[in-house]
Parts: structure tokens; C-alpha cells; sequence
């Protein structure tokens, strides 16, 4: 099993000067390697069939509505789901100090993120987007590995890796999710509900706090 994380939006809570209204973070889940392993291969492909390099990455929040759908109906005939969770900064809601520092307001996202998943994860491989400093990528794995693998269900994350999403297509695919949920919940007029073109692969999406 096969699990790819990546996020939209930032951290942070000065909303006023130019921090995102909200934080998504999305978890993409593969059950089998080989689905998993053909959906890359359907990726590479779609880069030469836009004309695009081998190094070019999928990133939501660039792409045209061309290239979304493009993406968007190379990926779906493959087997995944996904988590998703938006964290509301609206200083009325959401605060104390954890929240005031980048890695445990993202340490603790995750780990929310994670509970609500953990019931159909058994021997996950965690693929991270790189980030942060390596002291930061250490307590992350550190952190879900504790905090998720307890007593009573200790088989849930096998391993917790990190890479770049510029080498990794599957990532993309969270970035995907992640871009489009967050889209979802603009108040911009949408031309083109890409929500609606993923739903059937949506698992559970919360808000929180209320």
C-alpha cells in the first residue's frame, strides 16, 4: 500500500498580509503497488502526448484548465482514494501557541489527517513532498509513526519516506487534490468544478475546527 501526502496553501495565520484563508492537506492512497506503478506510466505519457519534457510536474495551482482536465482524466481510471482535511485559520477558531509554529501546526494536520484514514491503512508506504529541514523531516516521521502505529494497531505505516514531487508523479496527484479541494471552497467564480470530476475517488474531507 501506497500513500502520497502534499498540501495547499501555508501554515500560516497572518491571513491580513497575505497567509492563505485555509490549509489542505491531502493523503492519495494506492492499495496495489501495480495500480500504483501504471498510473506513473499514464503520467509519463501524458507529458509526451502535451508535448511536455520528462522533468515537467504537474502542479495544480499553475496549470491551465486544459492541462487539469488533461491530468485529470488521465489519472481517474486508476484505482486511489483520498483523504482530505481543510484547517480553517480563522483566528476566531483556531489558536494557541502550536499553531503559532510552522512544524507542529503541519506535524499536527497530519496527524489528524492520518486518524481519520488509519481504519483502511495496513503496511503503508508514506511518501511525503519534501520540505522543511531535515531536523523537520525526522520529527515528521518520527511523529506519525508514534502517534498512529500504537499498541493495539502497530502495522498501519510501514515506512515514511520523502521525495520531491518533481520526481514523483504520484505526488502530484495529492497536489492535484489538495489544489482542487481548496479550489472547492473559493469563494472565486469557478469555471469548471474539478471536484465533482474526482468525487467518485473522495473518501472523507473535514473541516476543522467547525
Amino acid at each position: 500500500m501506497l500513500v502520497f501526502i502534499d498540501e495547499s496553501g501555508d501554515s500560516g495565520l497572518k491571513i491580513d498580509n497575505g497567509s492563505s484563508r485555509y490549509f489542505v492537506v491531502s493523503l492519495v492512497v494506492f492499495e496495489e503497488e501495480e495500480e500504483a506503478i501504471n498510473c506513473d506510466k499514464r503520467i509519463e505519457l501524458l507529458k509526451s502526448e502535451l508535448g511536455f519534457s520528462k522533468t515537467t510536474e504537474f502542479h495544480f495551482s499553475s496549470n491551465s484548465d486544459k492541462v487539469k482536465m488533461a491530468f485529470i482524466d488521465a489519472i481517474m481510471p486508476y484505482n486511489f482514494f483520498y483523504y482530505s482535511i481543510i484547517i480553517n485559520k480563522d483566528p476566531r477558531k483556531l489558536f494557541g501557541d502550536g499553531f503559532k509554529n510552522k512544524e507542529s501546526f503541519y506535524k499536527y494536520t497530519c496527524g489528524l489527517i492520518f486518524e481519520n484514514a488509519k481504519d483502511k491503512l495496513n503496511n503503508a508506504i508514506v511518501i511525503i513532498d519534501e520540505s522543511g529541514s531535515n531536523g523537520f523531516k525526522t520529527s515528521l516521521q518520527n511523529y506519525l509513526k508514534t502517534k498512529i502505529n500504537k499498541k493495539d494497531c502497530n502495522n498501519i505505516i510501514k515506512k515514511v519516506k520523502m521525495e520531491n514531487s518533481k520526481s514523483n508523479n504520484l505526488l502530484q496527484i495529492a497536489d492535484y487534490v489538495s489544489g482542487i479541494i481548496a479550489k472547492s471552497i473559493s469563494k472565486k467564480n469557478n469555471k469548471i468544478n474539478f471536484r465533482d470530476k474526482i468525487k467518485k475517488r473522495e473518501i472523507f474531507v473535514q473541516t476543522w475546527p467547525r
